[in-house]
C-alpha cells in the first residue's frame, strides 16, 4: 500500500472533522493547526526581532524553474509530482506579490535537457499562472546545468539595486548536463544569484552544492503540506547577502491611469488596448503596474505598491499570548471588545496582546 493511500485508510482522516455553528467543516482535534500557527509566530517573531539589523532586498527579480522531466510523472504525490507543483506554485505566485509588491517574477520549465522560457520577468500573477496551466506536461530528462545558464543570461542584465534570485523545484534524482556545471555554478556567483532548491525526492549532492555556493537554501518536501510550507518560506524577502547589500537610489515613475474608453498601442505588447497606463517621462502605454517602460526604462510603480513593501521594513511588534483565566480575572481593568472586530474578548479563540500600545485582539481557530 502506498504512502498516501495509507493516510486515507490508517487514519481515517473524514472521521476527524465536525461542522460549526457557521456550517464549515472543522477538525475536532485542532493541534496541528495549532502548532502551525505557533511556528508562524515564532518565525515572525525572530524576524522582527532581527529586521532592525538585517538588510532585506524589496525590489526581487525571481525565475522559477519547474522540472518537468520524466520524473516529474512519478504518482508518489497524489495525483502526480506535476501537478501537485502547478497547484502549489500558483499560490506561491500570488502570495508572492502580496508580499512584494514591486518584484517580479519569470517561469522557466526544463524537459527533455532542455529549459523553455515560460514568461518573462513580469508583475502580473494572471498571466504567470495562465501560461503554467497551459504547459502541464512532462518527458526527458532533467539538466540543472541549462537551467542555471539560461537563469544567469537573463539575471545577469537586471540593475544592480534589484535582488536576482532563483529558486529551483526540481524532482529529478539525476542531470543531464552539457558540460562542467562547476564552472556555470561560478558564473552565478559572480553574477549574485542566490539560487534555492526545493527537492521532491532524495538528497542530491550536486542540489545541496548549487545552494551553498550561491548563498540559497535547499531542503526536500516530505509531503504536499510540507512541499506548500517550503515554498512559502520563499515569498518574503530573505536577508540580502553582506557583499551585495549596497544602498541605492532607484528612479520612479508614478504613472496616471488613461481614461476609460481610449485605446492606444501599449508599448509591453504591442497591441492596441483599452485602458492602461501613461509613463510620466516618455508617455509610452502600458498595460499594468509595477513594471519599467519598455521606450525609456523607467521603473513604473503605484503609490500603493510603494506603501505596501514599508511592512517588510518596520514590522508589526509581536503580540503576546493571553490566557482566558487571566483574561476573566482582569476583566475588571481591561476592554472587553477586541481592538480589531469589536468582538466580545470572552468568546472562544486566542487572545493576543499589544503592550505597546496597550490593546487586545481576537484570534479565533
Amino acid at each position: 500500500m502506498d504512502a498516501w493511500e495509507r493516510s486515507y485508510a490508517d487514519e481515517r482522516s473524514w472521521e476527524s472533522l465536525q461542522e460549526d455553528e457557521s456550517g464549515l467543516l472543522r477538525p475536532i482535534d485542532s493541534t496541528i493547526l495549532n502548532h502551525s500557527h505557533y511556528r508562524r509566530r515564532l518565525r515572525s517573531i525572530s524576524s522582527t526581532e532581527t529586521a532592525a539589523r538585517i538588510q532585506k532586498g524589496l525590489i526581487r527579480y525571481l525565475y522559477i524553474v519547474l522540472d518537468f522531466s520524466r520524473a516529474a510523472g512519478e504518482m508518489d504525490f497524489r495525483p502526480s509530482r506535476m501537478a501537485v507543483v502547478a497547484k502549489h506554485v500558483e499560490a506561491f505566485i500570488k502570495e508572492f506579490f502580496d508580499q512584494n509588491p514591486l518584484s517580479q517574477i519569470g517561469l522557466l520549465i526544463v524537459k527533455d535537457g532542455i529549459v523553455h522560457c515560460l514568461t518573462d520577468l513580469g508583475g502580473s500573477p494572471e498571466s504567470h499562472i495562465k501560461a503554467l496551466m497551459s504547459r502541464l506536461e512532462c518527458s526527458g530528462d532533467a539538466s540543472l546545468q541549462n537551467s542555471l545558464e539560461l537563469v544567469n543570461s537573463y539575471l545577469s542584465q537586471i540593475p544592480s539595486y534589484g535582488h536576482r534570485e532563483a529558486l529551483i523545484i526540481y524532482s529529478a534524482l539525476s542531470t543531464c548536463d552539457p558540460g562542467d556545471i562547476m564552472e556555470t555554478i561560478q558564473k552565478c556567483k559572480s553574477s549574485k544569484i542566490r539560487c534555492s532548491i526545493v527537492g521532491l525526492a532524495a538528497e542530491v549532492f550536486i542540489c545541496k552544492h548549487i545552494c551553498q555556493e550561491t548563498g540559497g537554501s535547499y531542503s526536500i518536501a516530505l509531503d504536499q503540506g510540507h512541499l506548500k510550507e517550503l515554498l512559502l518560506d520563499h515569498a518574503p524577502p530573505p536577508p540580502a547577502i553582506a557583499e551585495y547589500a549596497i544602498a541605492n537610489l532607484i528612479k520612479m515613475g508614478f504613472p496616471q491611469r488613461s481614461a476609460e474608453g481610449v485605446m492606444a498601442i501599449c508599448s509591453c505588447h504591442k497591441e492596441a488596448k483599452v485602458g492602461g497606463y501613461s509613463c510620466p517621462r516618455c508617455k509610452a502605454r502600458v498595460c499594468e503596474l509595477p513594471t519599467e517602460c519598455r521606450i525609456c526604462g523607467l521603473t513604473l510603480v503605484s503609490s500603493p505598491h510603494l506603501a505596501r513593501s514599508y511592512h517588510h521594513l518596520f514590522p508589526i511588534t509581536p503580540f503576546n499570548e493571553v490566557s482566558a483565566s487571566s483574561l476573566s480575572k482582569s476583566s475588571q481593568r481591561s476592554p472587553q471588545k477586541c481592538f480589531g472586530c469589536q468582538q466580545n474578548l470572552l468568546n472562544p479563540g486566542k487572545h493576543y496582546h499589544l503592550e505597546e500600545y496597550d490593546f487586545l485582539s481576537l484570534v479565533s481557530i
